[in-house]
């Protein structure tokens, strides 16, 4: 599962969880990107810090993991690239790339799509405001739809609750607001 996670919060989580249980996956893997290709002004915090607010939230849970590749391998984070690295190390593995449904109409725009719809089957997850209209036009994909708890909540809404002094329980795991507070971050 791909994303910013600028800060990591109980949506990302509730959507692990749920592609989790009804796909019956071994494990869900937290890829946080370098630098989002088609959301290039996204990051507001450094890789470190949203490294540690994802362990943070998730060292717990034996289904979830955090991967550093992509934050590693720095510059524009491309799925493809993660995915071919996660083929690797998994070579005879079904793999999944979980998504929002809100990222369906602009994966054709995504880089080597067609080796990548060859590479990994996708999840997607309806996002609030975002219902899924119309599966993209991609020979090969592999898409199924996750029927989760649609959770309305944006890390964006949350950096602006930050900035505004308002309070994050409820919105995100208390380690990580924690966290957040003693970095003194989004202020």
């Amino acid at each position: 599962m791909g994303g910013s996670f600028d800060p990591v919060h109980f949506g990302h989580l509730i959507a692990a969880q749920d592609a989790f249980e009804q796909y019956r996956l071994d494990k869900v893997v937290f890829v946080p990107a370098a630098q989002a290709p088609l959301k290039p002004n996204e990051v507001q915090t450094g890789p470190e810090d949203r490294l540690a607010m994802l362990n943070a939230a998730t060292a717990w849970d034996r289904r979830f993991e955090v991967s550093d590749y992509e934050l590693r391998k720095g510059g524009i984070s491309y799925t493809i690239d993660s995915v071919r690295h996660f083929r690797a190390l998994h070579p005879h593995d079904q793999l999944y790339w979980i998504i929002g449904g809100d990222q369906l109409p602009r994966m054709h725009l995504w880089k080597d799509i067609a080796e990548l719809a060859g590479l990994i089957e996708f999840i997607f997850l309806e996002r609030p405001g975002h219902p899924a209209k119309a599966r993209p036009e991609i020979p090969g994909l592999r898409l199924y739809r996750c029927d989760g708890h649609l959770i309305e909540i944006s890390s964006t809404e949350l950096r602006e609750r930050i900035r505004k002094g308002l309070s994050l329980e409820y919105f995100i795991p208390h380690k990580a607001i924690v966290y957040i507070q003693e970095k003194r971050l989004y202020l």
